[in-house]
């Protein structure tokens, strides 16, 4: 089998006062017998390699964490080259305005045609959305805690849950694990 380097975003890590230290995340991925552990940044994001299907991954990793720490942690996985088009992709094609952030926001499905249309309505001059596959990208024009949006109000519109990360973030995860 083809092992795959994958990069895991883990959903409510260190938000929330669901504080986990890297090292203890890194622990519990290396326990579940996953190999090249790495952690980046303290917002739950985990590299590995397996050779093991992403969706089996992600219930592996899930019963894990919630065995380990107590609580449920959605997990996203992606490869390290689907991180690398995610980074890539332009939906908005315009500069940021000052205070201005593009999120990246991971998804299990790409949203149902509804759900799309839901979104939609939620466009105004502060916040712009734009769906590829099972990504969301949040344009939003001023400071995230100033947008009436979050990942409550973009989970309950899109009907499944989302993490979200800064697009710098994916940048440069995808720079450091091409």
């Amino acid at each position: 089998m083809k092992k795959h380097r994958y990069v895991a975003f883990l959903r409510a890590i260190n938000v929330g006062g669901r504080v986990v230290k890297m090292a203890a995340l890194k622990e519990i991925f290396e326990g579940l017998k996953l190999a090249e552990v790495e952690t980046f940044i303290a917002s739950g994001n985990v590299i590995f390699t397996s050779d093991a299907g992403a969706a089996r991954l992600e219930a592996l990793i899930e019963q894990g964490l919630q065995e380990a720490l107590g609580y449920p942690v959605v997990t996203f996985l992606r490869t390290t080259e689907q991180v690398a088009a995610a980074a890539e992709h332009d939906p908005f094609g315009a500069p940021l305005p000052p205070g201005g952030r593009i999120y990246v926001g991971f998804l299990r499905d790409a949203p149902s045609p509804p759900a799309s249309r839901k979104l939609e309505v939620l466009t105004t001059p502060t916040d712009a959305f734009a769906v590829l596959g099972r990504e969301l990208y949040w344009m939003c024009a001023t400071p995230s805690v100033e947008s009436v949006i979050s990942g409550t109000v973009l989970e309950k519109v899109l009907g499944q849950a989302v993490t979200l990360r800064n697009v710098n973030t994916v940048r440069r995860l995808a720079a450091k694990y091409p």
